[in-house]
């Protein structure tokens, strides 16, 4: 009996060891020791990692890229549209000191920024904005969250908008706007149109007014159009001037 408690303490004793002394981490992981409740600079790993038990505490890291699903989130549009959107972020931790011990989850809190981060962002574009310049909007909800987490030794590398999904009844309203603004745009470029044409025949009255040279061959021009035809009737224009010249004459 005394040879079975001692295997027995014997067993316990390499459990204990195995639980609360021998630490093996994995290439992806840090360890984070205390010590009597403090932390040292850098955090340990990975491989073996052997800890003074009671004195000593680890924990671990993943130092991986991680993806996380922004829920959908209700934004107002700068141009007063409700849409819902939702989008992804990819992080991951630079520093894991800072990011046990400057914030309580980490995880949580990038998530929860990320939400609010993204209905501050969106809310000052445009309903055209958040459909046409997803890219530029990725970067700047990127950028103000790498800026917010750097102190939790976070690094957000990037954010991609998923879905914009817009109302209905906003979808059948923006459908007539973009068909009125097809139309003004159909109207101003036939306006120009008839501008730019009343504009050249403006000059070229004022070339054929001030140089009879050029009214003679237009003139000449118009009877070899109208010999072309087929026609029993050739009407030959004339102008009160040459009437006047061939009366005199």
């Amino acid at each position: 009996m005394p040879g079975v408690g001692i295997l027995g303490f014997l067993v316990f004793a390499l459990f204990f060891i195995a639980t609360n002394v021998i630490k093996i981490l994995r290439e992806y992981e840090k360890g984070v020791v205390f010590t009597l409740g403090r932390v040292g600079r850098k955090a340990a790993g990975p491989g073996l990692v052997i800890l003074i038990p009671i004195i000593q505490q680890m924990r671990k890291v993943d130092m991986r890229t991680l993806v996380h699903d922004v829920p959908t989130q209700d934004v107002i549009s700068q141009d007063n549209v409700s849409v819902k959107v939702n989008a992804v972020i990819y992080y991951r931790v630079v520093d894991a000191v800072r990011a046990i011990v400057q914030v309580e989850n980490y995880m949580a809190a990038t998530s929860q920024l990320a939400q609010t981060t993204l209905r501050s962002v969106l809310g000052k574009h445009d309903l055209d904005e958040m459909l046409q310049e997803r890219d530029k909007l990725n970067k700047d909800i990127q950028e103000i969250l790498d800026t917010q987490t750097e102190a939790w030794g976070i690094k957000v590398s990037n954010v991609e908008i998923k879905h914009v999904d817009v109302d209905p009844t906003m979808i059948r309203a923006i459908a007539r706007q973009a068909e009125a603004e097809r139309e003004r745009r159909s109207k101003v470029i036939l306006a120009e149109g008839e501008y730019q044409a009343a504009a050249k025949l403006s000059e070229a009255a004022h070339v054929l007014a001030t140089s009879p040279g050029a009214m003679e061959l237009r003139y000449l021009n118009s009877l070899q159009d109208i010999a072309g035809d087929r026609t029993n009737t050739i009407v030959f224009p004339f102008s009160m001037e040459q009437v006047a010249k061939a009366l005199r004459g």
